[in-house]
């Protein structure tokens, strides 16, 4: 699979750190290089921009016209409960967001040159405030070279249309986002769906699509949805070691991660999962907790593994093995690499 059909097929990745789609895609795909999907962003295929959740992912450039406008409700509800939205109370945003976007439309800038135009502009509101209401309100993209593997860059937006030369999609359907959420992640529940996307009133969505569905129970009695066709191995089809990112798509798209997250495990690792750290699968479930300390130049980069239990020693040699193979994707232009693997205590 290319890299564009997999973030299509997964309606997106998880991209809030930058460089955290690179790994995910990798962890995915055979031969993946990260050139392929950095390309992706330079070429306008995907982009940056706040969808489920209220959070950045990396979508195609379809997707972001057509989930953008789908997932107005949570972002409206954001900047309703943001604590400088008070400021705003009562005020017809319409002539400020209208500025802000054309002001961004003609020329990309950061958050900060957006707030000083804006400060100019309607003086009597506050800067900050207005700055939120954009973020909230309007379908703004974050243009390379932020998120481009090898470079980095603050955070600089313009509006998904400048950027795409199309407008939002006016009559977006959430049954066909329902549907491909199902295709990349079922079997799952409506709280499932719910969770990955945070939209309310997806029982009903559910049920209109029930004759195209097919249903299971899992152990608990809860009722799981799947595509009629989609592949469900079984369950005795061994799972690779996984190295994800610190956010991945697999571990934020359930209401119930005991699928991924053995009853027991998250309380063993403990202080070790944190932010800043990915997380190690073995035979689909989550083992442990990784960070790589990377070199600065061309250092040694020392990939720090820890387990949150003992697992068997060709488990352990699986992971180290592939935290390796992570390491010359992740590190290639490294001196020296490593993998240290540790038990928490």
């Amino acid at each position: 699979m290319a890299p564009f059909d997999a973030v299509r097929h997964l309606v997106g990745l998880q991209a809030q750190v930058p460089l955290d789609p690179y790994t995910a895609l990798w962890s995915r795909l055979a031969s993946f290089e990260p050139a392929s999907l950095a390309e992706l962003l330079e070429r306008r295929e995907a982009v940056r921009i706040v969808v489920m959740r209220g959070t950045i992912h990396l979508v195609t450039a379809s997707d972001c016209l057509r989930l953008r406008p789908l997932m107005q409700p949570i972002l409206d509800a954001e900047f309703a409960r943001h604590r400088d939205a008070k400021e705003l109370r009562g005020v017809d945003l319409r002539r400020a967001l209208a500025f802000a976007s054309s002001f961004l439309a003609e020329r990309p800038s950061t958050g900060r040159e957006l707030r000083a135009a804006l400060a100019e502009r309607f003086p009597a509101l506050d800067a900050r405030a207005l700055g939120i209401a954009c973020r909230c309100k309007l379908p703004l993209v974050q243009v390379p070279p932020r998120g481009i593997w090898g470079r980095s860059s603050q955070v600089v937006s313009t509006t998904a249309e400048a950027w795409l030369g199309a407008p939002l999609d006016s009559s977006p359907s959430i049954d066909e986002v329902v549907l491909r959420y199902l295709a990349a992640f079922g079997p799952a529940t409506v709280a499932d769906v719910t969770t990955w996307c945070r939209l309310s009133g997806l029982r009903e969505v559910v049920d209109r699509l029930r004759p195209q569905l097919r249903s299971f129970s899992d152990d608990a009695g809860r009722e799981l949805f799947d595509l009629p066709d989609a592949p469900r191995p079984n369950p005795g089809v061994p799972a690779s070691v996984r190295y994800l990112p610190e956010y991945d798509n697999v571990l934020l798209s359930h209401a119930d991660r005991s699928r991924f997250v053995p009853d027991g495990r998250r309380p063993t690792l403990g202080a070790s999962w944190r932010i800043g750290f990915g997380s190690v699968l073995h035979d689909g479930f989550v083992c442990g907790v990784w960070r790589l300390e990377r070199p600065r130049g061309n250092g040694a980069a020392v990939l720090d593994v820890t387990l949150g239990d003992r697992l068997p020693k060709r488990a352990v040699a699986s992971v180290a093995a592939e935290g390796r193979r992570y390491l010359r994707f992740a590190a290639a232009g490294a001196e020296t690499t490593d993998v240290h693997v540790v038990v928490s205590a």
